[in-house]
């Protein structure tokens, strides 16, 4: 019996036979051509690309007629991948200029891609890469002739399904009765592979390092989503062990959902807000689905990717409009963009930097471009009188530049009303506290935010020196750290002494076992991902507020992050039975 630690990408727990997939290589040999060929080659190029986009369109209407119109929109990223100008482009001018056949430029200009993508420091941005990777072998395959081998559709019994990596087009070829769980080498918890998972319903494991050089096809594996651990050929007591686990948390799945619509408050009265993550407005029905109470964290930086040019106020204002319409009477908090540094927009013209992530981004990125800034600040504005928007801004570090980013607000306010264009004067403007600066001068910047909202997922790794993207210290990403708690509880003692909301809309604020934690720190709104709402609010209207603080003060005189987990676990299987 071996057990293999990863990432939980998608709870549950699943038990089966191993089917094993192997890395696909696509060989593409490099051929000379002639001028006269040049326009066959170029023809041949376009044909692979309008089958290759029929390919995604008949797979987006079985994903929508088998799992809901969401999660086929996942593959509208490959679409984009197949419109976009500058490589189609790159591809033809190259034919032109070096005499090599279409499947060789093609590759050489898809691995150019896939280097740039990889090398962001985005998490989210950088697990796209999968999506590039994938629609860009579809394109290969097609331009050699070559099928797709060992199709996960044609799977007649109940496996594992273990891989290098899975595209999305992999992953959407599993049909729950086939496949009931899934393990990768690598990947991460934002990759659409983990967010097809959870459409899904079945467990997955990802970035275990050693799962396709230890996992062999026909192995039994134990695969636990929840807790991010893979166990080859158990013996009979750990089968038996997860067998009964895996009853007991179906059943708790079915309570979870029982309350998705409820308020979230404790047994002894206290309430707090419960809200959505979303990337796009069309999340927002997800958002609903699962009985969020509003939107705490609203990404707008998605506008701006597979464009050439810059979206414009309308585009912004129709996007909010949506949103604000369609979550009333909840409020949506729309963090403005997050730019800049590391980030995939060549037409702004931003240098490469050593350390992006120190970098010329977000707030500092606006504040030096306020006519970009401006668009979307008067369309947030604009959209505001269709329901109850707040906006926030992220990579505050201090009080200055909070004054100078409310200085180019109150001037785009003033545009406004010269155009008599109507706007909620009184829009509530927040801080996104993820700088450790920010975190120690909380209650400065408290005098002039109205709210608060703790980005832990920059916090922390500002504050533990943790590249969360790199995987050789992923081990020292601790969101439980006694640092890390401590700081979490100056910026919510420094909001509330100031009389205003502190919020939480990092990954930190859907994990179940730190709940306990944040809501005896007094917490008061906690934004996650749609799929983890029912969890926590049965998490939290299982306990009283009293013992969530007996909980959080035991906690914070622990010495290390795995004491504080350990605890704080032990804790919430004691109150959930």
């Amino acid at each position: 019996m071996i057990q293999l630690k990863g990432i939980a990408a998608a709870p549950g727990i699943s038990i089966a036979k191993v089917y094993k997939i192997g890395k696909e290589e696509l060989i593409v040999p490099q051929q000379p051509i002639d001028e006269a060929e040049i326009p066959l080659q170029i023809q041949l190029f376009e044909e692979a690309l309008i089958q290759t986009r029929k390919e995604i369109v008949d797979l987006q209407k079985r994903i929508a007629a088998d799992m809901g119109q969401d999660e086929a929109e996942i593959f509208d990223a490959h679409l984009l991948v197949l419109e976009d100008r500058m490589l189609i482009e790159e591809v033809i001018a190259r034919i032109k200029r070096e005499h090599l056949n279409v499947a060789y430029i093609f590759s050489e200009v898809l691995k150019k891609y896939i280097d740039i993508f990889s090398k962001i420091e985005d998490e989210y941005l950088k697990e796209r890469t999968a999506d590039i990777n994938d629609v860009g072998k579809r394109i290969l395959r097609n331009l050699l002739g070559k099928e797709r081998k060992g199709s996960l559709e044609d799977l007649k019994e109940k496996v594992v399904v273990v891989a290098h990596d899975l595209s999305p087009s992999d992953t959407a070829a599993m049909h729950k009765q086939s496949v009931c769980a899934f393990v990768t080498d690598i990947g991460g918890k934002t990759s659409h592979t983990a967010i097809m998972a959870k459409s899904l319903e079945i467990p997955a494991v990802v970035g275990v390092e050693e799962a396709t050089s230890k996992i062999k096809s026909g192995d039994t594996l134990i695969v636990d989503g929840s807790m991010g651990v893979v166990i080859i050929d158990p013996d009979s007591a750990t089968l038996e062990q997860y067998r009964k686990e895996e009853v007991k948390l179906k059943g708790f799945v079915e309570k979870f959902l029982e309350v998705k619509d409820l308020p979230a408050v404790t047994k002894d009265g206290k309430e707090v807000e419960i809200t959505a993550n979303i990337e796009l407005p069309e999340d927002v029905s997800a958002v609903k689905l699962h009985g969020s109470h509003g939107i705490g964290l609203y990404r707008t930086e998605f506008f701006y990717m597979n464009r050439k040019d810059l979206p414009s106020e309308e585009e912004h204002y129709q996007a909010y409009k949506y949103v604000a319409e369609e979550m009333k009477p909840y409020s949506v908090i729309i963090r403005t963009l997050d730019l800049g540094g590391d980030k995939f927009l060549s037409q702004l013209e931003i240098p490469r930097e050593m350390q992006p992530f120190l970098g010329w981004r977000a707030i500092r990125f606006c504040l030096a471009r306020p006519e970009i800034f401006k668009v979307q600040l008067r369309a947030i504005l604009r959209a505001s009188v269709h329901g109850k928007l707040k906006l926030m801004y992220p990579m505050i570090s201090g009080i200055e530049e909070l004054e100078q980013a409310n200085k180019i607000l109150e001037e785009s306010k003033a545009e406004l009303s010269k155009e008599k264009t109507p706007f909620d004067k009184d829009i509530e403007v927040g801080v996104m506290i993820e700088v450790p600066s920010a975190a120690m001068t909380a209650d400065l910047l408290a005098t002039q935010a109205d709210f608060f909202s703790i980005g832990t997922n920059d916090l922390i790794q500002y504050s533990l020196a943790v590249d969360r993207t790199n995987e050789k210290v992923a081990y020292l990403y601790e969101p439980a750290h006694p640092a890390v708690l401590r700081m979490i509880k100056n910026i919510i003692e420094a909001g509330h002494h100031a009389g205003i909301r502190v919020g939480m809309c990092g990954e930190m604020a859907g994990e179940p076992a730190l709940i306990l934690i944040l809501l005896g720190l007094g917490l008061d709104d906690f934004s996650m991902p749609p799929v983890v709402i029912p969890e926590v609010k049965y998490i939290i209207r299982s306990l009283t507020l009293s013992q969530a603080q007996e909980i959080t003060q035991a906690a914070l005189k622990l010495s290390t992050g795995r004491e504080v987990e350990e605890f704080s676990q032990a804790k919430l299987r004691e109150i959930l039975g």
